[in-house]
């Protein structure tokens, strides 16, 4: 590994709380991990280099949730999707911002770093 920022969850939060979408590219085969890992899963190398993510993406699936975990009771029903990034990385996230009569897949959402949810542009 290089000697820049650890491939680490906890480093992932700190670029996010800097407003920052960074994942780890793998050197040998070039696959992105977001979040990262330690280890790449396609060809097992653990040579990483971080790289700069856009946050622009398209809904790919969602689902709305009518009963949530009491945390999260006070904003049912709200959406949570899986966003297809422009480089092909797949997030879930929450989607906020939008009725649900709105949501359709294939449109295009774009991460919101105030609250690191999903939010329409």
């Amino acid at each position: 590994m290089s000697t820049q920022a650890p491939f680490t969850v906890e480093q992932f939060y700190k670029f996010l709380s800097q407003q920052k979408l960074m994942a780890g590219k793998c050197l040998k085969c070039g696959k992105i991990h977001l979040p990262p890992r330690p280890l790449c899963d396609n060809c097992y190398s653990r040579d990483f280099k971080w790289v700069s993510v856009s946050g622009k993406g398209r809904l790919l699936t969602y689902t709305v949730i009518n009963i949530a975990p009491a945390q999260f009771q006070p904003l049912t029903p709200y959406a949570v999707g899986i966003v297809q990034l422009e480089n092909g990385v797949k997030i879930p996230g929450m989607i906020q911002g939008l009725k649900q009569e709105q949501l359709k897949i294939g449109m295009e959402l774009t991460l919101d770093f105030g609250t690191c949810n999903t939010a329409q542009q």
